[in-house]
């Protein structure tokens, strides 16, 4: 029982997989983090886009076809 114990104690395996458990899940929570700001980011890009050429007016004229601002 005593040479089971000292072994398990040698034993690093186990502490390696903690390892890189926990990193990944630093990586992934990094990851959701970055998601999170570039949609919110995007989403308000995008809104501003849409509210600038939403207020231009181009109009065409029937009789010569040109564009009138």
């Amino acid at each position: 029982m005593i040479k089971f114990i000292k072994n398990f104690r040698k034993d690093e395996n186990g502490a390696v997989t903690v390892d890189w458990v926990v990193l990944t899940a630093a990586v992934v929570g990094l990851a959701v983090a970055a998601y999170g700001t570039i949609q919110t980011n995007t989403q308000q890009l995008a809104a501003d886009a849409g509210a600038i050429v939403g207020a231009e007016s181009i109009g065409l004229t029937a009789a010569t076809g040109s564009t009138t601002r």
